[in-house]
């Protein structure tokens, strides 16, 4: 369960497209590789569930599509 501090900013996630949720993953992955101290409060968790947000829409993304309907032409 994230933090309510981080909360917010996830849900504001949570309704981003696949590359652009990609994008900002990436880039909060590389702040947080590259400054040795942490620049933002609480940064790693924030890539975490980041991550977790991308991997569930990648999955969602592969759905297969819903059949068509029979008796309707």
């Amino acid at each position: 369960m994230p933090s309510p501090l981080m909360l917010p900013f996830l849900e504001w996630a949570r309704g981003l497209r696949y590359p652009t949720l990609f994008k900002v993953t990436a880039a909060a992955f590389a702040i947080s590789l590259l400054w040795p101290f942490d620049p933002i409060p609480l940064l790693d968790e924030l890539v975490f569930g980041l991550g977790t947000l991308l991997l569930a829409n990648w999955k969602r993304r592969k759905d297969p599509p819903s059949l068509p309907d029979p008796g309707r032409r």
